[in-house]
């Protein structure tokens, strides 16, 4: 039967979403194909990691060892390429991360497999998997080949598959022994710095209210402060809000800022390009509120607003207050 390879990503002994959500597309595609996914985990003291997964594959690889405590591409790519030689899977996902970035090249080249990187969907078509990539900024969506191979890499893009669980799995667990006696390293760790993120993470939100250059004024967002405030979500923005500097780039969705998937992204004065949408793409349902009957997002949105934010955005926040109170 043909496996679906899945690297477990995860820090200070959590799992990164990004697993979950190639853990889903990873179940969908063997729901299709009646392949077998299996993940990959190498760390130290991987219990409670190997329970959050276990009904999401049917086995697990484990590779528990001190010298795996800390993240190491070179040893990561000694271990998998061995793994992928013995096992041959058809595809193995890896998060399109600072992890991902540095192991899957060198992982690539290793085994001599074809690599698409920054995915945001894969298909089977024609007998072949075609990985979907964003072009020019989020401009052209590409469907890509793959050279001629009977496995491939694929690096997926965080935020673009949902992170719940599909199919009814338990996992077979697969203990291994740490197979490498004497790899010379080009690094080593020294300690782990959490980079400045803000006070929210948008990509965990399970509500997003974003703004975009419609505000108008910077004084103006306090009303989409409000609206978020109310309806218990967060705040975020489009890319002409953070180049003003009217709020921080931490908060800003799209190709070169976060991809989101929250349940319900409600869309203010944004007037839908690629290169923001491209982010959003995992919402679940999107509302958008424009003046414009014309603009973009509109052909994205699930519900759309045609009318002036001024007058949607206070009657909105003032309609939820009063149901709260209810």
């Amino acid at each position: 039967m043909s496996e679906i390879f899945v690297i477990v990503e995860h820090r200070l002994g959590e799992i990164r979403d990004i697993t979950f959500e190639m853990l889903w597309k990873a179940g969908e595609l063997a729901q299709k194909l009646s392949y077998t996914v299996t993940t990959i985990i190498l760390g130290h003291e991987l219990n409670s990691i190997v329970d959050n997964i276990s009904d999401r594959a049917d086995k697990i690889i484990i590779f528990d060892d001190e010298r795996l405590k800390n993240f190491n591409a070179d040893i990561y790519k000694e271990i998998l390429s061995g793994l992928i030689e013995e096992s041959k899977p058809t595809l193995t996902l890896i998060g399109n991360t600072s992890w991902g970035m540095e192991l899957a090249p060198c992982l690539s080249v290793k085994t001599g497999l074809p690599l698409a990187t920054d995915c945001i969907d894969i298909m089977f078509k024609d007998d072949k998997f075609i990985a979907q990539r964003q072009m020019f900024n989020g401009k052209i969506f590409s469907n890509v080949s793959f050279a001629e191979s009977k496995e491939c890499l694929l690096t997926i893009r965080s935020g673009v598959f949902p992170k719940d669980k599909i199919g009814d799995r338990q996992a077979e667990i697969i203990q291994k022994d740490f197979p490498l006696t004497d790899i010379p390293l080009k690094k080593n760790f020294i300690e782990f710095v959490e980079t400045a993120a803000g006070d929210v993470d948008i990509s965990q939100a399970e509500l997003l209210v974003s703004v975009g250059r419609g505000i108008g004024e910077e004084e103006n967002i306090s009303l989409i402060k409000e609206l978020a405030e109310a309806l218990g979500g967060v705040v975020s923005c489009s890319r002409p809000i953070v180049d003003k500097n009217w709020l921080p780039k931490h908060l800003q969705v799209g190709t070169s800022g976060k991809s989101v998937s929250p349940k319900v992204y409600i869309a203010v004065g944004i007037s839908g390009a690629f290169q923001h949408m491209s982010g959003a793409s995992g919402a679940g349902i999107i509302i958008a509120v424009n003046k414009d009957p014309k603009a973009p997002i509109f052909r994205t949105a699930d519900y759309g607003i045609v009318d002036d934010l001024f007058k949607i955005v206070p009657v909105l926040k003032e309609k939820v207050l009063e149901l709260k109170k209810g």
